[in-house]
């Protein structure tokens, strides 16, 4: 009986979170190999930039990196960027072996992550007896934070 009640409990919890869980391991792995980030000619989807920004301070709005990139071309005066972007310098050098499989590590594991959490709000949709809670729980749990972001 206690383990059906804890299992049941999991399944909840689970689906309210599920939401979040997607959207973390998706906005960090994006932030493994800082694609979110402007460098060199590469500039980020603003949208990335935006995810990104939320991911790390909880705003939907550009990071401080952007807004220091814009000046630095126009006045050709270096910019205070927020310290080291990884174990290459700028002058690019290549990334340390371990480094890059650390990050192609942690790559498979958001990667893994993304895909055991779809595979949980599949369970947990399809095993609950109490479906419409599932579903209000899956919805609750991708509303709270959206609308907590645009408040």
């Amino acid at each position: 009986m206690i383990m059906a009640t804890v299992r049941q409990w999991h399944s909840y919890i689970g689906l309210f979170i599920a939401p979040s869980i997607l959207f973390f391991a998706l906005t960090g792995a994006v932030q493994i190999f800082n694609l979110h980030e402007a460098h060199g000619a590469y500039q980020p989807p603003v949208v990335v930039e935006k995810l990104s920004s939320v991911h790390k301070d909880q705003v939907f709005a550009f990071s401080d990196h952007h807004h220091l990139a814009e000046p630095a071309v126009a006045t050709g005066q270096p910019v205070a960027g927020p310290g080291p972007r990884s174990d290459a310098d700028e002058e690019g050098d290549q990334i340390r072996l371990p480094t890059l499989l650390l990050k192609w590590f942690f790559l498979l594991v958001a990667l893994c992550l993304i895909f055991s959490t779809a595979f949980g709000i599949w369970m947990g949709l399809t095993q609950i007896r109490a479906r419409r809670l599932a579903w209000w729980l899956l919805v609750a749990g991708t509303i709270i934070p959206v609308g907590l972001l645009l408040v």
